[in-house]
């Protein structure tokens, strides 16, 4: 079986491009049922977390004389940042969780009866800059009062 050997840059715009058909089904058909079967299961973290995987055991985080120690000091994870393939690895760590979370907002958000209008900036939020985009939601169903204030569950 022939070896893959990809560029840091042509992993990222994998990564980046092949997240995007999972969050425009979130936010453009939430109800469809291959939204549930590819978003709403484990095939989109399953995909992303093979490409973690294989950045990782592609020694991401061992080049240089870098080891996962260096995760326990600033200096450590800077030095590690300073690798494309760490970087790389750590922007698909971002996508990974980022998705996963939208998926969650989009299923809370249709068990609690949240509008999917006003559920779309918080998806685009949470796709550009995450935790923000669970802050808005969370805020936006806390003040819809939809189900209470959320308990993260299921």
């Amino acid at each position: 079986m022939p070896e893959i050997h990809l560029t840091p840059e042509q992993v990222f715009l994998f990564a980046n491009y092949g997240v995007l058909p999972f969050w425009a089904l979130l936010i453009l058909a939430p109800t469809l049922k291959l939204t549930d079967i590819i978003v709403h299961s484990v095939a989109a973290p399953l995909l992303l977390g093979t490409v973690y995987l294989w950045l990782f055991i592609g020694g991401a985080f061992t080049e240089h004389g870098a080891s996962l120690m260096d995760f326990t000091t600033l200096d450590g994870v800077m030095k590690l940042f300073t690798m494309k393939q760490a970087v790389v690895a750590g922007w698909v760590h971002y996508l990974v969780f980022d998705l996963f979370v939208g998926a969650w907002i989009g299923r809370d958000a249709q068990r609690c009866a949240v509008p999917h209008l006003v559920v779309i900036p918080c998806l685009v939020l949470t796709l550009l800059l995450g935790p923000l985009g669970l802050m808005a939601y969370l805020l936006l169903r806390g003040i819809l009062n939809r189900g209470g204030w959320p308990v993260f569950e299921g």
